[in-house]
């Protein structure tokens, strides 16, 4: 398959702190790959300087061959990149289908166009019958689906997903995998930032290790949880973490 993403020694500082410090990440065309690594290693500021929020201080960010580090956000997300974050963004006095309706109209010609791909959206990641709720009425599990739903309605080519199983119990990760496994089987390419291994592991092609701000790793997940650099740095010991990667 061939690099939908590349990144090449990608920086970002604020002040004197260096955030990230020589990120190098490959996302191929329909893959699904997971960015994982220790808290504060810079996985959520690596996705914001690929999605246009931050402008990086050093290193390219190639989509579909085309240089767009630096570009500004609603640009990139025309070029067909969409995010969730990490800590949910809902539009807290809008009804979910204002919310996915808002986001579609990125795409679609006019309201009722944009209300119409809403709602297919909505019933696609299973919040059709919540369509009238408020964002800030709903459980977290809600709260996560509305935020790829609102992603989803941009119509992406790659979709940056941060954390979306945080918080969730065991039945609510199951049914994000299933919609995982949806949204792969519509073409999507998928970049996930995820610290529930168990989930992860099975679901990813390639998987990208970073730890204070650069990468460390990038391979199968069956070689990640062997690799002595991934283990000391984010997965502990013993190696028994290989048993989620089959």
């Amino acid at each position: 398959m061939s690099a939908l993403l590349e990144v090449r020694g990608l920086a970002k500082r604020f002040g004197s702190l260096r955030a990230l410090d020589g990120v190098d990440l490959e996302v191929a065309d329909g893959s699904l790959t997971g960015l994982i690594g220790p808290n504060g290693a810079g996985k959520s500021t690596a996705f914001g300087c690929i999605a246009g929020a931050m402008r990086p201080s050093a290193g390219s960010v190639r989509f579909r061959g085309a240089e767009i580090a630096g570009t500004a956000y609603h640009r990139v997300a025309r070029l067909g990149i969409a995010r969730t974050y990490q800590i949910v963004q809902t539009f807290a006095e809008m009804t979910v289908l204002e919310g996915v309706t808002t986001a579609a109209l990125l795409r679609q010609r006019g309201v009722r166009d944009a209300q119409r791909a809403a709602r297919e959206t909505l019933a696609f990641v299973g919040l059709d019958d919540k369509r009238e709720r408020l964002g800030r009425g709903l459980t977290i599990a809600d709260k996560k689906r509305l935020e790829v739903a609102r992603a989803l309605a941009t119509e992406p080519a790659l979709l940056l997903l941060d954390e979306v199983m945080a918080g969730l119990t065991p039945t609510e990760c199951r049914d994000a995998v299933d919609l995982l496994r949806r949204i792969r089987a519509r073409g999507i390419t998928v970049l996930m930032v995820e610290h529930v291994m168990e989930v992860l592991m099975p679901l990813a092609d390639h998987v990208v290790v970073i730890a204070a701000g650069r990468t460390i790793f990038a391979g199968s997940g069956a070689a990640a949880v062997h690799d002595r650099a991934v283990v000391d740095a984010y997965l502990g010991s013993p190696l028994e973490h290989g048993e989620i990667a089959t």
